[in-house]
């Protein structure tokens, strides 16, 4: 078993992580901007190093300073939650070259699915179902080549950046005549925020809905699902409510989706907790890509199996087998999770500041994620995001009136949250039903 890791995040996620560090007797350090030094999981880490200023690219994204705080704390070991530099395969490279392992897959591994191009390219030969698309990059010398492509995969298509994410890098073209502007507009873009201008074309899906699987794979031959999660309810391609397992989802095209995810895991020599995300709509699954990392939405999982993800990426990075086999995986009840974000429920500003009050909700099958706590002062530099509420039912609707009750009676006072419009979702008449799509929300919405 690994002596001591370093956790190289904040928030919710190194307590979550620091947690099972402490349940498997590992040792922790807690890295910390200037602005952080009041989290709770640096209070409660064995040693805490300052690694820099509040912005993320001089303390959190800094390499150079988190490679130096494990040497200086002599850890074992790096996990990087997610966000920041979690996907990030130089990163990883840089962990294992000094010395140190990188809890996560192989740097080879987040290359690979990190370019959406190669990544989509690898699930075609491992068989895993995806959207019809260019077989590769587009080129940008030959129009006729790609308006020839679009017409093969018929309109409405969507371009995407090869190394986009987050929703960021797309466009969607409903006929030939905007097609070659499209392109270079998206072209354009991805090269100034991602430093790469390739870009690939897809069908754009009409009404799909978002549903992933969860995996876990030990590099050494083994690899098991946890099954799959609803992420429909999104936001400018941001969750806000997930669930497990997803509802209304055809018996055969689940089996065989969750067999290929498996399969592909063994193909590609994957190690770790990954995410395969896919686009569902009548009956068929189209993969969109792979999150080589531990997701937010992961603890709707962990309560429907009775993993706990995150000690699995411990055992896998001290070098053990996986300690489940599939067989060994039940699906147990269901579970909702609602994203609590320090914004207004309405115009979705951030809202930074002292928390007056906060008072997390308990009782059967709740479950909340959260490094708040009375006193504390949410920072304007990072993600809004401030807690995750799950509960668990026997049943879906057991789990949703849970879920209504629960929201009830969290408090979260002295700044703005986002808990009012969760209230709203969970009492929708569609949601309530289940298998709404991923653009039912900004609909609800307004936009």
């Amino acid at each position: 078993m690994l002596d001591k890791v370093l956790i190289a995040n904040r928030g919710e996620i190194a307590l979550r992580i620091l947690r099972a560090c402490k349940e498997l007797g590992i040792r922790t350090v807690a890295v910390h901007s200037k602005a952080d030094r009041e989290l709770m999981h640096v209070r409660l880490a064995d040693e805490a190093v300052c690694i820099g200023p509040a912005p993320s690219a001089q303390s959190y994204l800094n390499i150079p300073a988190l490679i130096s705080a494990a040497e200086v704390t002599d850890a074992s070991a790096i996990h990087p939650g997610y966000g920041f530099l979690s996907e990030n395969a130089n990163f990883a490279e840089q962990v294992e070259r000094s010395g140190f392992v990188f809890i996560g897959p192989r740097a080879e591994t987040i290359r690979l699915m990190g370019d959406k191009v190669s990544a989509i390219e690898a699930m075609k030969q491992a068989g895993v179902p995806t959207v019809p698309g260019s077989d590769g990059p587009l080129p940008d010398d030959n129009d006729e080549a790609v308006l020839a492509t679009a017409k093969r995969i018929g309109y409405p298509v969507i371009i995407k950046a090869a190394a986009g994410g987050g929703g960021r890098g797309m466009r969607v073209v409903h006929s030939e005549a905007h097609l070659l502007s499209s392109i270079s507009v998206t072209r354009t873009e991805a090269s100034a925020a991602f430093g790469d201008g390739t870009v690939y074309m897809e069908k754009f899906l009409e009404k799909p809905r978002h549903v992933e699987v969860q995996v876990l794979a030990d590099g050494q031959g083994n690899a098991i699902h946890l099954y799959d999660r609803d992420c429909s309810l999104q936001r400018r391609h941001q969750k806000v409510l997930e669930e497990a397992p997803a509802p209304h989802i055809e018996p055969e095209a689940r089996a065989k989706v969750l067999k290929a995810c498996t399969d592909a895991c063994i193909e590609i020599g994957y190690r770790g907790a990954g995410t395969f995300e896919f686009l569902y709509e009548d009956g068929q699954f189209f993969f969109i890509e792979m999150n080589t990392r531990v997701q937010v939405e992961h603890p709707v999982t962990e309560m429907v199996t009775g993993v706990d993800i995150v000690k699995e990426q411990l055992r896998i990075a001290s070098g053990m087998p996986l300690s489940i086999r599939q067989e060994d995986v039940k699906l147990d009840g269901h579970a909702f999770e609602c994203r609590i974000n320090a914004e207004d429920a309405r115009t979705f500003m951030p809202s930074p500041g002292k928390v007056t009050l906060f008072h997390a909700p308990g009782g059967l099958g709740v479950r909340m994620d959260s490094h708040l706590y009375t006193g504390y002062t949410v920072p304007p530099h990072y993600d809004s995001l401030i807690g995750k509420l799950i509960t668990w039912g026997e049943s879906r609707e057991v789990a949703l009136n849970r879920m209504r009750n629960a929201l009830d009676e969290l408090l979260v006072e002295g700044i703005k949250s986002n808990i009012d419009l969760q209230k709203d979702l969970v009492r929708d008449g569609h949601f309530q039903e289940g298998g709404v799509n991923i653009h039912y929300l900004e609909k609800k919405l307004g936009g």
